[in-house]
């Protein structure tokens, strides 16, 4: 086995003399407590020497991204692919990916191989000859600075860690203020619990209080440059009736230091969010005009950075500061949010409840383009953050119309609404649906339906019997005789339908009757 060791001095590649000593992961440091005992372990194959700090900046820069350098490639394919049947124990899991990739050497990287790591870096002197321990440090301060240096150079105009420190410490500074606020007016309530109903404003407040301290002194003091005159009178009528409690000049002069340090907070405050505007439409000015100040600032701060900001797809940016909610939907299998940070900006707190699920949408998917121009473009114009904050303010304006708007025909007609007008029908009971029938047994039910059915098929045998008897009784010269009768009555019935006048249909329903009767008697006497 091959161990590839970085150090600031340059590469070194060690070979393994006793494999079985290594799977024993917990003794293995005892191996390592001694460089005598670490030769017997590892012996050093090659070493390649960085010439200046900029190769060994170049390298650890490399590293640190999990890319394979140059000169790195180089010593690889010269030492190791002589050795090509060994395997390869490297530190960090991605750099082997990246060297089995190119290279297709077989590498390892396992608890074993940080414990092994270890011990080479507490003999590192030892196991390393020609590299003096003065020498090696003066490499490790020089690379450790020049790498911290080339971090800060990363992006000089995009200094976004500004941004972070001042929203975070805004939202810090709102925290503490609210809670300093709510003592100072519990604290002096008990003096003065009117004053606090009259005056809503805590600025206003903690100004006021600090100017005239007791009650008593209202009546004689001048606070028209804080407070408007009708509050003033307000004010100076309730200092006269008050029913709070006496308190000494001690107990309000540590009031009024806190009201000092509430003005104070809240200067600063102010100073800080100009600051942060500033910073803002400096570094993304079309973030800015999309979303606003700090609900950009929040979006970049929960990022990380503007870079990490412009990978994010836009759905991303929409749901970022709602991963809680999403992940327990998607856990309860509910329904999903549908916008996180985005919430507070100014053009969804337009929009009406049922059009901010579109409008976040839209604007999410806006303000991502935005803001991968921000991060990656060279022009720090904000045209386009204008351009696309237009669209997304006629897009609200057509969905807060449609419910106006005809559906079909051009559109630009307004429908017209009939005026509502309320009918109330007023329904009536109906008692016939009521049974007044008494109640009976089941009992009494089924014997009277067996009756019912007994007398039925009774009377279809009698029926069926008579039939028989008919169709044998009857001869062929009967049936002639009854066809010539029927002719000479159907001959009498017409000659008496025309002479006789039309009549009304009740008549003719009585002489059809008479008629059917007639024929029925005939039919008998046959």
């Amino acid at each position: 086995m091959l161990v590839l060791f970085e150090t600031a001095a340059g590469y070194a590649i060690f070979k393994v003399l006793n494999e079985k000593k290594l799977q024993e992961v917990d003794s293995l440091w005892k191996e390592f407590e001694t460089p005598e005992k670490a030769n017997k372990i590892v012996k050093l194959k090659h070493f390649e020497k960085f010439q200046d700090t900029t190769e060994a900046l170049a390298a650890s820069t490399a590293l640190v991204e999990g890319k394979l350098s140059k000169n790195l490639k180089k010593i690889l394919k010269k030492i190791v692919a002589k050795d090509a049947h060994e395997q390869l124990a490297v530190a960090d899991a991605k750099l082997g990916g990246v060297i089995k990739d190119k290279l297709n050497l077989s590498c390892i990287h396992s608890p074993m191989v940080t414990e092994l790591m270890r011990g080479i870096r507490s003999q590192i002197e030892g196991l390393i000859t020609g590299l003096p321990s003065r020498e090696m440090a003066a490499m490790c301060l020089g690379l450790a600075h020049s790498l911290s240096r080339y971090k800060l150079k990363f992006s000089p105009d995009k200094v976004d860690t500004m941004i972070i420190q001042a929203i975070s410490l805004l939202d810090d500074l709102d925290k503490e203020l609210n809670n300093y606020i709510m003592r100072c007016r519990e604290w002096y309530g008990w003096h003065f619990p009117e004053l606090g109903k009259i005056i809503t404003d805590n600025l206003a407040y903690c100004k006021c209080v600090r100017k005239v301290g007791d009650r008593s002194n209202f009546a004689a003091s001048d606070v028209s440059d804080i407070l408007p005159e009708e509050i003033e009178e307000d004010v100076k009528a309730a200092a006269e009736i008050s029913m709070g409690t006496e308190v000494s000049e001690e107990d309000i002069n540590n009031i009024i230091h806190l009201c000092d340090q509430v003005i104070e907070i809240s200067e600063y405050r102010t100073q800080l969010y100009d600051y942060l505007k500033n910073r803002m439409m400096a570094i993304a000015p079309n973030l800015t005009i999309m979303v606003g100040e700090l609900v950009g600032a929040r979006l970049i701060a929960h990022a990380g950075s503007l870079l990490n900001l412009a990978k994010h797809p836009a759905s991303t940016v929409q749901l970022l500061g709602a991963e809680k909610a999403l992940f327990r939907a998607l856990k309860t299998k509910r329904d999903t949010p549908k916008f996180g940070l985005i919430y507070h900006a100014s053009l969804v707190g337009q929009s009406n409840t049922k059009n901010k699920g579109k409008i976040s949408r839209m604007l999410a998917a806006k303000t991502a383009l935005t803001i991968r121009y921000d991060a990656l473009g060279e022009n720090t114009s904000a045209e386009m953050g204008a351009e696309n904050r237009l669209k997304v303010e006629t897009r609200l304006r057509l969905l807060e119309e449609r419910g106006i708007r005809r559906i079909s025909g051009t559109g630009k007609a307004l429908a017209r609404t009939d005026k509502y007008q309320n009918k109330s029908e007023v329904k009536i009971f109906d008692p016939s649906g009521d049974s007044t029938l008494p109640a009976v047994s089941k009992k009494r039910k089924i014997q009277e339906v067996e009756e019912q059915g007994t007398e039925v098929a009774v009377k279809a045998k009698k029926f069926k019997a008579e039939m028989k008897e008919d169709t044998t009784v009857d001869d062929e010269p009967v049936k002639k005789k009854k066809k010539k009768k029927d002719k000479e009555k159907q001959a009498e019935e017409e000659e008496v339908r025309s002479e006789e006048p039309p009549t009304s249909p009740t008549v003719e329903n009585t002489e059809k009757k008479k008629k059917k009767k007639k024929k029925m008697k005939d039919e008998d006497e046959d």
